[in-house]
């Protein structure tokens, strides 16, 4: 599986500008990908003002766009953008395939430290896909701090535990300021879901002079980092990530034969 890393900044407000300025970043990567990460919000930032900034749902123009890169570069890309459905609106990951079918996903964990609470509406369903055989759980930002959201549930079989999916993956726009609790939850998800996860977040300063550093990783299910993003820097980084490396710890290490059942309440 090769995952590819948008990290950049994100002109504030202004979709039209950070349509131009990913497809130069995604032009100029010349590497193919089965899966292209953009962060959270990449068409406006972190806005609060989703009654100027959001999407029509039934004529999501950052859909359309989507859409045309994942068929010109024969790969999945995903990304969050605000979007308003039924008068309400939502923080949601559109993850679109080459054929140009796609899934979606409305952020469960609202930031209410920036009032994001106020101005969307929670998800109450997660996402889980599949991609050249391996299950993937994309989630957003402050859905990280929530463990028992994220947690994987593994079923006994034949031959050990089959996990409910194989990469956690985090699209965000999470501040420098806290960029410690950023690295250390992304690392602790990995080594309890016994997973690769992916952390992708943007660089530069929003709307709000609010500083992001970037900091995107992918991290083994051991909890190793195998990829990190140099710092402040916008680029599209990439790494190829081994599904026997993945089964065969999960073989010699069975912590999901002692994995607690549990249902979740919404």
């Amino acid at each position: 599986m090769k995952i590819s890393l948008v990290q950049t900044h994100i002109h504030w407000e202004n979709p039209k500008a950070n349509y131009a300025h990913l497809e130069t970043l995604l032009n100029n990567h010349t590497e193919a990908s089965d899966l292209i990460v953009l962060p959270e919000m990449f068409t406006t930032g972190f806005t609060m003002r989703p009654e100027t900034q959001a999407e029509e749902a039934n004529n999501a123009q950052t859909l359309n766009w989507l859409i045309k890169q994942a068929v010109q570069k024969k790969a999945v890309i995903t990304g969050s953008v605000a979007l308003r459905e039924a008068n309400r609106h939502y923080n949601r990951l559109f993850w679109v395939q080459p054929n140009g079918t796609y899934f979606t996903y409305n952020k469960r964990h609202l930031f209410r430290m920036g009032n994001e609470h106020q101005h969307y509406t929670a998800g109450s369903q997660r996402l889980i896909t599949n991609l050249n055989n391996w299950a993937i759980c994309p989630q957003i930002c402050y859905d990280l701090r929530f463990p028992v959201w994220s947690r994987n549930r593994f079923k006994r079989t034949a031959t050990g535990a089959q996990a409910e999916y194989d990469i956690l993956l985090y699209v965000a726009n999470w501040p420098e300021v806290r960029r410690y609790p950023w690295r250390q939850l992304l690392i602790a998800r990995a080594i309890e879901n016994q997973c690769y996860v992916v952390g992708l977040n943007r660089v530069g300063e929003d709307g709000n002079a609010i500083a992001h550093c970037g900091d995107s990783l992918i991290i083994n299910p051991r909890g190793e980092i195998i990829l990190e993003a140099p710092l402040n820097t916008t680029g599209v980084f990439s790494t190829t990530l081994s599904k026997t490396y993945l089964e065969e710890f999960r073989q010699i290490f069975p912590v999901g034969l002692d994995a607690d059942a549990f249902s979740l309440e919404i």
